[in-house]
């Protein structure tokens, strides 16, 4: 497989895909499969011109711009080894895409803040040193301004335009999410419990049948809704997604699945 940052390698001719992503914690970057799924997954992708991430663990409203230029990383976690905040992810600024973000959001009448000193948290960076990893594609950052889905789903549609300069459109969270219900003793390869196997399952017949209504309403619709996520963030960058790339109907499909420490790390793509 190509390199995902081989020389040459072409930018997308056509709108570019959406992503919706589980980020894992900071010991993702230990386990070879999914590092090595996520890196393979990459190397599919068109070369984007910037990426504009939307992650679980910043939430803020008005909607909030990150940083427009290289600044040191959020390490937004604790309990863990030194190593795991001494890593660095220097991805150029995009204060070019921060303007047009604004100007698209402006458009709308939706009010935007300016966080210029927010760096990348683990939720944005932890994935894109898998798939990026030599940082050199522009990288920003933007808050979750609501956890409502349809007013998410209405912002990844504004933002869809940015789709056809190059833009990659990431929703970083985590399909299903409740650490108070995992054992993180047993490893990540662990079987995991019969309510994330549940909503998993009903989330990828529902992408794959295309009822984002469903899946908009997943507090209604989904089983074990509250127990695989009794706070919403995690999946709240779906909706996102699901706004960006449903512009022209696109059906979200599955890229990876399976569970990590009982959680299930299916991730979609859109194009």
């Amino acid at each position: 497989m190509t390199s995902v940052n081989a020389p040459g390698r072409p930018e997308s001719a056509g709108p570019m895909p959406v992503l919706y992503f589980g980020h894992g914690a900071p010991p993702l970057a230990d386990d070879p499969l999914w590092t090595g799924q996520l890196a393979s997954w990459s190397a599919d992708l068109p070369r984007p011109t910037a990426i504009l991430i939307v992650s679980a663990h910043w939430e803020a409203g008005p909607l909030t711009i990150g940083a427009t230029r290289t600044v040191p990383l959020v390490y937004d976690f604790w309990g863990f080894p030194q190593r795991y905040y001494e890593v660095t992810y220097a991805a150029p600024g995009a204060p070019e895409l921060a303007a047009k973000v604004r100007g698209l959001l402006n458009g709308h009448g939706v009010p935007v803040a300016d966080a210029p000193e927010r760096g990348l948290d683990h939720g944005a960076y932890v994935p894109l040193k898998e798939m990026y990893p030599d940082a050199d594609v522009p990288v920003l950052q933007i808050s979750m301004p609501t956890l409502d889905p349809q007013r998410l789903f209405e912002l990844g549609r504004r933002l869809a335009p940015l789709r056809d300069e190059g833009v990659l459109i990431m929703g970083s969270g985590f399909l299903t999410h409740n650490l108070s219900c995992v054992d993180m003793s047993r490893g990540p390869g662990y079987t995991p419990p019969a309510w994330s196997q549940e909503f998993d399952d009903w989330a990828d017949r529902a992408a794959r049948s295309g009822d984002i209504d469903a899946l908009l309403d997943w507090a209604h619709k989904a089983p074990a809704a509250d127990i695989a996520h009794p706070r919403s963030e995690h999946l709240a960058p779906l909706f996102v997604a699901l706004g960006a790339g449903n512009r022209t109907g696109e059906t979200p499909r599955s890229v990876i699945d399976g569970f990590w420490y009982g959680m299930s790390k299916r991730s979609f793509q859109l194009d």
